[in-house]
């Protein structure tokens, strides 16, 4: 007969558990320890340790230097993974904020490794993000954000995303050819805001304020209907405001 407590009882696969404990041990150990001290703490009988030991560094999860064992690439995998997802659950805690208190979609993006990569959006039912169209870094010469990170590049970096990413007018209103659109990137200020209005997609305006982290290209963009569009201009005036203090403790930093 099954009881309810042993039907609803985990099935425990005792290898992995012994494992992890291995694990833990040797991360509170900075500079190594011996497979004794390692089975001491775990718990473990030392054969078994041994096996385990030889498992986890073979996977590259341990490392043995010098007699004792250290945390290896596959693991500091983990605790960078980690992090990086800390970090992207902070900054859209951020983005949800500024949403809120602005009322509109909030988007940030940079550009990284010959790349743009739109690293977070925060959007609502009452405050909807863009319908994307095309793919975002083909049509960076069509949107704010994407214009506002071009014109943070060098001029040999600005170039070799045009090689790469021809300009295409997706609207009347687009920028018609590459040339148009580097006299455009010329003629911005250090932190004026870039705007452009129905170029990506027809009824919307948008808006983007570059951040500038050491050599790294980032932005900040918003997008408002067509209907509403008297806002665009305060509310972006507003973001650009508000970039200083994020900068100051550091959320969108350590996000480039």
């Amino acid at each position: 007969m099954v009881t309810a407590t042993s039907a609803a009882a985990p099935t425990l696969i005792g290898s992995v558990r012994r494992a992890l404990r291995l694990l833990e041990s040797v991360g509170a150990h900075p500079h190594g320890a011996t497979a004794k001290q390692l089975a001491r703490e775990a718990g473990l009988a030392l054969p078994t340790a041994y096996h385990l030991l030889r498992t986890l560094t073979y996977e590259g999860y341990l490392r043995r230097e010098r007699g004792v064992f250290v945390l290896g690439d596959a693991a500091q995998r983990l605790v960078c993974a980690g992090a990086a997802r800390s970090r992207r659950a902070t900054l859209a805690e951020v983005l949800g904020r500024l949403r809120d208190a602005l009322g509109v979609p909030v988007y940030f993006a940079v550009y990284h490794e010959g790349e743009m990569d739109l690293l977070c959006v925060a959007d609502s039912p009452a405050c909807p993000a863009v319908d994307a169209r095309a793919d975002f870094r083909a049509t960076a010469h069509a949107h704010a954000i994407g214009q506002c990170l071009l014109s943070q590049l060098d001029e040999a970096s600005r170039r070799d995303h045009l090689d790469r990413y021809p300009v295409r007018p997706l609207t009347p209103y687009s920028v018609r050819d590459r040339s148009t659109l580097l006299e455009r990137l010329d003629s911005l200020g250090r932190m004026e805001p870039v705007v452009a209005r129905q170029e990506y997609r027809l009824g919307t305006v948008c808006a983007a304020v570059p951040i500038t982290v050491g050599s790294a290209a980032a932005a900040l963009a918003i997008s408002i209907p067509l209907r509403q569009q008297e806002r665009l201009l305060p509310a972006a005036e507003r973001l650009r405001r508000e970039i200083g203090s994020l900068l100051t403790s550091q959320i969108l930093s350590i996000s480039i």
